[in-house]
């Protein structure tokens, strides 16, 4: 018989704090890469910013730092 090893409170709030971190770095980069797709294809700033409008997105987030 194996015993389960659990893992302290502080631990598993450390993990998730860690994986929220990595997802909303991901999530940035992914929105950013978006937004330069469709201001490449809108046929102009209009056009980019009802399309953005639709996916929630704003211009300003794909600007690079």
């Amino acid at each position: 018989m194996t015993l389960a090893r659990h893992a302290s409170p502080t631990q598993v709030e450390g993990r998730l704090t860690q994986a929220r971190a990595v997802e909303q770095i991901h999530n940035s980069i992914q929105n950013a890469r978006a937004i330069r797709t469709v201001a490449g294809h809108a046929d102009d700033a209009e056009d980019c910013g009802r399309l953005l409008a639709m996916l929630g997105l704003e211009a300003g987030d794909g600007k690079r730092e």
